[in-house]
């Protein structure tokens, strides 16, 4: 497949599922949003830490909390640099994937849920 069109149709499965007309939520809305998101799993769970991943070719840096039972939650960000302030803001301890790698309990998550499935 082209190059271009994987692209178009990676923003086409991008898209929102609501109506043409919503509004996309301003940088600042999202961002409050994504900080909400984060806050909220932060606080009701048990030793989070973060973990920050690099972009790819489709997907931008990522953020991923891992609480101490391996539930994860991962959140889009603009670049590294926001995912490594993010985190401090946050008060989180915050490693980077690339050479720390994921943690064991994520896995060990992962496939327990694939289990119950």
């Amino acid at each position: 497949m082209p190059r271009q069109s994987r692209s178009s149709l990676a923003r086409f499965f991008q898209r929102r599922s609501t109506s043409g007309n919503a509004a996309r939520p301003s940088s600042n809305d999202a961002r409050r949003q994504t900080l909400a998101h984060l806050g909220e799993f932060i606080g009701s769970r048990v030793g989070v830490e973060a973990y920050v991943e690099p972009p790819t070719t489709d997907i931008p840096s990522t953020i991923l909390l891992v609480a101490s039972t391996g539930e994860w939650t991962r959140r889009r960000v603009p670049d590294e640099r926001t995912a490594f302030d993010i985190a401090n803001q946050l008060g989180v301890p915050v490693y980077n994937v690339r050479f720390t790698g994921y943690p064991q309990r994520m896995r060990d998550w992962n496939s327990a849920q694939r289990k119950t499935k």
